[in-house]
């Protein structure tokens, strides 16, 4: 199942909205991640951040790296050690500690963050 990838369109109509129904339910949740990536030059590289919101299939991160869209990413839920392959879905807004991402996970596992969702 190809991943839907969105960039929020800053003129567009309200912040967050979708005509895309969301699969499972959101929780906002502050859990701890690690993603891992392949640079352009081969290298791999891997920051530590933490999760706003979780869903089933996926979350919302922020992180001041910079990724595209469509970046696969190695995603760990530090609190389980549960890893999972994932990839860059949408990019949000800008913060001061970096770009929101939704990251969706390829093999979804319903216990991967330790919470009934």
């Amino acid at each position: 199942m190809p991943a839907r990838v969105h960039e929020r369109n800053a003129g567009a109509g309200t912040p967050g909205q979708s005509s895309e129904r969301r699969r499972g339910r959101r929780m906002n949740s502050r859990v701890p991640v690690r993603l891992e990536w392949d640079e352009a030059s081969g290298k791999r590289s891997s920051a530590e951040a933490h999760t706003r919101i979780i869903n089933p299939y996926g979350c919302m991160v922020v992180l001041p790296h910079p990724l595209g869209l469509e970046q696969r990413v190695a995603l760990t839920n530090l609190a389980t050690h549960s890893s999972n392959a994932a990839i860059i879905v949408w990019k949000g807004q800008s913060r001061p500690d970096g770009w929101e991402y939704g990251v969706e996970l390829v093999a979804p596992e319903m216990d991967f963050w330790g919470l009934e969702l």
